[in-house]
């Protein structure tokens, strides 16, 4: 047997990132893992499936992302597929659903998601011909028609006409193949292809399941386990197996077979072999391929799509990678920005807080780039695992990150520091020695940073300015001394998550840290005089800019709106408020399990619970937006964490399917208006979007006005950015010219801040 044998290794080029800019006010845009490739293939540019969407590279090397935020219908994607009559790419999803995208117009086919049929319906394997899409499925094969976008037919060719799992289907001039769970079926394309009986299972091959099928060089190949056999007239032939190696996809393209294969070392490899049997290429790169998925030729390259590592092109002097920018996986954890940068950790524990060992570490956005930390790429956490919680410093913006199992984390000028019982007060858990959890950080008004010490005997932790430490024992008893978020409160009050069923603690140390004598303690449950928790199940808190605490249980909301009186003699309960949706009124997510809520700059509440995203008012009596998957952009409506860009506006939402973002209108006020900001200034010819003014104080009146005066519009800042459409009172576009943006602030004061220019053409 001849081969050649290209090793690719030394020369390693990254092609551009394809970095995604922040989007306009009132738009989304996502942040997902491009890394696990599925699927390449070559079609009027290349595309690339990974796990969740997919993206093409041009012939200049550039890359486009194709996903909800432009126009596809949904995410996770299985399989795709090209159809040269209609020009159009086929995305099968995993839950069935169906996009035919033709440049940059999408057509959605949903009948087959929809339908309520009962057995598997997933789409494994497209394959398309002359304006036909062929949808290998778990029921048979799916007929869609690509010029009319309908379901065309479906083809049940198990046995006695029964559903039968069909892997993959191809075609030659005469006939169709179908590789399924009863062996390979054969049926001539003269005749009615959704009879059974015209399906005949062939001999010849192995009994039983055929993974799949192909045709190369009008000849047909199928793939049976890690052996490939060919047809030779009735027979069939071994063309090739290796037992060392599992084989993970065959493609034919120009008139080979590449296939992708792995061993139990961990070693991964992609051949190009000729229907003679022949290995031509052998293509090697354990930077580059791990776990290879599907491999196509294009021209004097090779493209392979690898799970692990993404999309890479070879050739015989080099490799390209590409992977469009984004964190390389889901975030688990808490996220914070401060306005220059954005930490998401993405370490994971499940709903009884056991450790999911988790080793993705803390993934990073600056500068609209994503970057991570993790054990493969940073030594100092090559042990570390499931970091939940995170928390950026105030003095020097460094990043302190909580590990549930492997302690705390300080990231600061390229140095990782750990800290677990040996260099700081925190303890093992006393049911799991060795096992450092930490599932809370906050920092208080004079930068002490508050540590929750999971499971540890004492399982309060303070780390003062100083860099001091200490460790305080909760009072009340706690299913397995379980603690997780820490929020501190405008009276530099501490309040502890209990999870597990138990509530929340609220601690006031006093005037001295060191000085237990005059500790207070007050635990919150559910009931009238023990706090008057909607539930004992709490999973979230916020402060919002009156000093309230938000608590978010599995049964809706409650406030706490008297925070500094909690050791009072009166005391203060949880307040359950009421919400007006249409024309009913009800408690605030009443059997809702709201698992996060953030605050914006206009101080309005964010609340994300498993169905979708939830802007309410300031005081949570109305709803602003309610986005769920069905009616917006947004990824899952299995909502995890939320965290608000103070300088944007920007809400990042980290969902079960990854992180996305939706460009709100709200920002932090600034302390004065003296850096007021237009954007889009001039306003461009046919601009039908959003104005913003941004940088003004809180709440400031902004006047709209021509330059004689006369007043166009009037609006007040949401927090600190103010939002204007073009138009007057009236409704009516502004006239082309020069405007006037004059802001009140609370003193009362009018002052000229800046202008817009309206070009023509509106």
């Amino acid at each position: 047997m001849r081969f050649a044998i290209i090793i690719l290794g030394s020369c390693l080029m990254l092609a551009s990132p394809s970095k995604a800019q922040a989007p306009p006010i009132g738009q989304w845009r996502e942040h997902l893992n491009y890394r696990p490739a599925i699927q390449v293939i070559k079609a009027d540019q290349i595309y690339c499936a990974t796990a969740t969407n997919l993206f093409a590279v041009d012939a200049q090397d550039e890359m486009q992302r194709f996903s909800k935020m432009t126009g596809l219908s949904d995410i996770g994607v299985s399989c795709i597929g090209w159809d040269d009559l209609s020009s159009q790419l086929v995305i099968a999803y995993n839950n069935s659903n169906i996009d035919v995208l033709k440049k940059q117009s999408v057509t959605n086919i949903g009948d087959i998601k929809r339908s309520s049929i009962a057995g598997n319906k997933s789409i494994h394997h497209i394959f398309c011909r002359n304006g036909l899409a062929y949808l290998s499925s778990g029921l048979g094969i799916i007929v869609v028609n690509l010029i009319k976008y309908e379901i065309k037919d479906t083809w049940f060719i198990g046995a006695n006409g029964g559903p039968v799992n069909v892997h993959s289907m191809t075609a030659d001039a005469d006939f169709f193949y179908a590789a399924t769970d009863e062996g390979l079926k054969k049926a001539s394309r003269l005749t009615d292809l959704s009879d059974y009986r015209n399906w005949t299972t062939l001999s010849g091959l192995p009994a039983g399941n055929i993974s799949a099928v192909t045709v190369a060089a009008n000849q047909v190949i199928a793939q049976k386990n890690d052996s490939l056999f060919i047809a030779s007239g009735n027979n069939w032939n071994l063309l090739y197996t290796d037992t060392a190696w599992s084989l993970n996809n065959i493609t034919a393209s120009g008139n080979k077979i590449l296939v992708c294969q792995q061993n139990n070392t961990g070693t991964a490899r992609v051949f190009q072999l000729a229907t003679n049997g022949n290995i031509e290429k052998i293509i090697t790169n354990p930077a580059l391929l791990s776990h290879p998925l599907s491999a196509i030729i294009d021209a004097d390259k090779i493209w392979v799509a690898d799970n692990v590592n993404g999309l890479s092109r070879f050739t015989a002097t080099g490799a390209d990678r590409f992977i469009p920018n984004g964190p390389p996986g889901t975030a688990t954890g808490e996220m914070m920005s401060d306005g220059k940068q954005l930490f998401a950790a993405a370490g994971s524990i499940n709903n009884s807080w056991q450790p999911q060992y988790n080793r993705n570490g803390i993934f990073q956005l600056t500068n609209n780039e994503w970057n991570f930390y993790r054990y493969d790429n940073t030594p100092a956490l090559s042990n570390a695992y499931d970091f939940i919680t995170v928390a950026i410093d105030p003095i020097d913006q460094t990043l302190w990150a909580g590990s549930f199992g492997s302690g705390l984390a300080h990231f600061k000028n390229n140095n990782i520091s750990i800290y677990q019982a040996n260099n700081s007060a925190l303890q093992a858990a006393v049911n799991n020695p060795g096992s450092y959890q930490v599932g809370g950080l906050a920092f208080d008004q004079n930068n002490h940073l508050w540590i929750s010490n999971y499971g540890a005997a004492k399982e309060l932790v303070v780390r003062k300015a100083d860099s001091s430490w200490k460790a305080f024992t909760i009072p009340f008893p706690h299913t397995e001394n379980a603690v997780g978020q820490v929020l501190i409160d405008d009276a530099d009050q501490v309040w502890i998550i209990s999870p597990k069923g138990n509530g929340i603690f609220c601690y006031n140390h006093g005037a001295s840290i060191d000085n237990t004598n005059d500790d207070q303690w007050k635990f919150y449950q559910q009931g009238n005089g023990k706090g008057n928790l909607p539930s004992n199940n709490v999973l979230c808190m916020a402060k919002d800019k009156n000093g309230f605490i938000w608590i978010g249980t599995d049964k809706g909301i409650g406030i706490v709106q008297c925070a500094g009186n909690v050791f009072s003699p009166q005391g203060c309960d949880a307040l359950l408020p009421v919400v007006q949706q249409d024309r009913f009124a009800g408690l605030l997510f009443r059997d809702e399990m709201v698992q996060c809520i953030a605050v914006d700059g206009a101080n309005r509440k964010w609340v994300g619970t498993k169905n979708g995203l939830w802007l309410l008012s300031q005081d949570g009596t109305s709803i602003v937006y309610r986005f769920t998957s069905d009616n917006s952009p947004l990824l899952n409506n299995d909502i995890r964490k939320l965290t608000i860009d103070p300088h944007t506006g920007e809400v990042f939402i980290a969902t079960a399917m990854g992180i996305c973002s939706f460009r709100s209108t709200a920002t932090e006020g600034a302390p004065s208006n003296q850096n007021v900001l237009v954007f889009p200034n001039p306003v461009p010819p046919g601009y039908n979007g959003t104005i913003a003014i941004k940088g003004l104080t809180n709440n400031a009146l902004v006047k709209i006005a021509e330059l004689n005066g006369r007043l166009v519009y009037q609006t007040r800042a949401l927090g600190g950015q103010a939002i204007w459409d073009g138009r007057t009172y009236l409704g009516n576009k502004v006239a082309s010219g020069i405007y006037l943006v004059i802001v009140r602030s609370d003193s009362g004061n009018d002052k000229i801040v800046t202008k817009i220019a309206i070009t023509s053409g509106r």
